[in-house]
């Protein structure tokens, strides 16, 4: 079951989950990294309704409305899904374990009615999620919801010294919602009772990063939680480990926009890293101001980009960018609607990643080994960047207010800068380090087979988790 986040680490789970291959993965895997793929007959997708009225597919959805939905509205439609499957076929093995989205907790009560096993899957980075689990805390100091005061007495900016595995953490660092100044803001209280309901009622949490990466952050979530916690991330390279890439990624595509295959075409007439790489993620808006900002910043600072700009990215409003813009960018931008991103950062003519910190981007891009200029927009995206930029040591925030200067001297010193190329060299140690961390003997290949047999132990059935 997958929430609100992009699912592309949801599905590249249930590709790994998909029995009945997984007990012949655990056996031979090391001996043969390269196995052949699974059977896509062995796996199956299924909706269920979500209580909201219809809307444009390629619209950016309304996240309020969709926490209210997944809390209020979706486990009575998820059971009768359940029943369905399990009266449709004799050759659908019975559920035995539950695998839900960490912000979709209505997982874990469904499993508490079936009386089958229940494991959480956190999309999202272990700093965000530890991130949200201080939002109970920050009420009981009387820190949130914020007084008109704390945006100018600096306290957006002190230090938060009492955040087990965040040093230094600022409160500006924390998810975006923890700076809320509405009491009854909708997304602040979402967060904060799912991450505590995962930490009460799952079994296991499962997170997509590795030891390396988050240890102090890991480290302070298994002291507050019970259960099990397993690190199998990059996700997207656990997956490409296991199996061949080839069987499926071709024929199915997991964005929520159309890709402009285009983009790897330009790039591959481009310099070794040579190319500016702009994306905001599939939910991010901005006003039309900041677009024009972003717009004449890269175009000032005279690099080829690839800019991914999507329809709806501006405020109220359909992108529009400058007669005299796509004038001065003739011959060294490109843009467009959407792209695989994966193949991009992994291109050799990307040399830095302009981006909103979102999850899935940051380990990808960690993955490629390649720095990031940080724009977040909300949620853990704050926290993502706050660690980017000081933990991981691998990029550059721009302020919330950005101006063009800002992106041309930001994208000068990633690119030809002396602490960009110190950034580059954290960026391609990280990479190796995340490699490793899915390799033969790595720690996130041996968490996933470990999270297989605890729970293949478990059960009588074999695994079949909804996801």
């Amino acid at each position: 079951m997958s929430g609100t986040r992009p699912y592309q680490p949801i599905y590249a789970a249930s590709q790994a989950l998909t029995p009945p291959r997984f007990p012949h993965n655990i056996r031979q895997h090391r001996a043969q990294p390269q196995a052949p793929g699974p059977d896509r007959r062995a796996r199956s997708c299924e909706a269920i309704p979500d209580g909201l009225p219809p809307s444009d597919n390629d619209a950016t959805q309304d996240p309020a409305a969709l926490c209210y939905a997944t809390q209020n509205y979706c486990l009575e439609p998820f059971l009768e899904l359940i029943d369905k499957l399990k009266s449709s076929s004799d050759d659908i093995p019975p559920v035995s374990c539950i695998v839900s989205d960490g912000v979709m907790t209505f997982g874990i009560r469904a499993a508490e009615i079936l009386g089958v096993q229940h494991a959480t899957f956190w999309t999202a980075s272990a700093c965000g999620f530890l991130g949200y689990l201080q939002f109970d805390e920050l009420i009981r100091r009387g820190i949130s919801p914020l007084k008109d005061a704390n945006l100018v007495d600096g306290s957006l900016e002190s230090p938060l010294g009492w955040i087990l595995g965040m040093r230094n953490i600022r409160l500006r660092d924390l998810p975006s919602f923890a700076t809320t100044m509405d009491v009854d803001d909708v997304a602040f209280h979402f967060v904060r009772t799912e991450t505590r309901n995962c930490l009460k009622s799952s079994g296991a949490i499962i997170f997509n990063t590795f030891d390396a990466f988050e240890e102090p952050v890991l480290e302070a979530i298994r002291t507050n939680f019970g259960g099990q916690v397993y690190k199998i991330g990059p996700l997207h390279l656990l997956g490409k480990e296991m199996y061949e890439p080839e069987t499926e990624s071709k024929s199915i595509s997991l964005n929520l926009w159309k890709e402009d295959l285009k983009c790897t075409e330009w790039l591959d007439e481009k310099e070794p890293q040579s190319v500016v790489y702009v994306n905001y993620g599939s939910m991010a808006v901005m006003s039309d101001d900041h677009l024009k900002e972003f717009a004449w910043g890269l175009a000032e600072s005279k690099r080829p980009f690839l800019w991914i700009i999507r329809s709806d990215i501006t405020m109220g409003s359909s992108a529009i960018l400058p007669t005299e813009f796509l004038e001065e960018i003739k011959g060294r931008g490109c843009l467009a609607g959407w792209c695989p991103q994966q193949e991009v950062l992994s291109h050799p003519a990307v040399g830095v990643f302009l981006t909103h910190c979102g999850w899935n981007s940051a380990m990808e891009s960690v993955s490629a080994g390649v720095p990031m200029i940080c724009w977040p927009f909300y949620a853990e995206q704050q926290t993502n960047c706050r660690y980017a930029c000081t933990e991981w040591g691998i990029g550059v925030e721009l302020s919330q207010d950005v101006k063009r200067n800002e992106v041309v001297d930001a994208v000068e010193e990633m690119m030809n800068g002396e602490a960009g190329k110190v950034m580059k060299h954290k960026a391609l140690e990280w990479q190796k380090k995340a490699r490793e961390a899915v390799g033969v003997q790595g720690s996130s290949l041996d968490n996933f087979m470990k999270f297989l047999l605890d729970y293949d132990h478990k059960n009588k059935y074999r695994l079949a988790g909804s996801i």
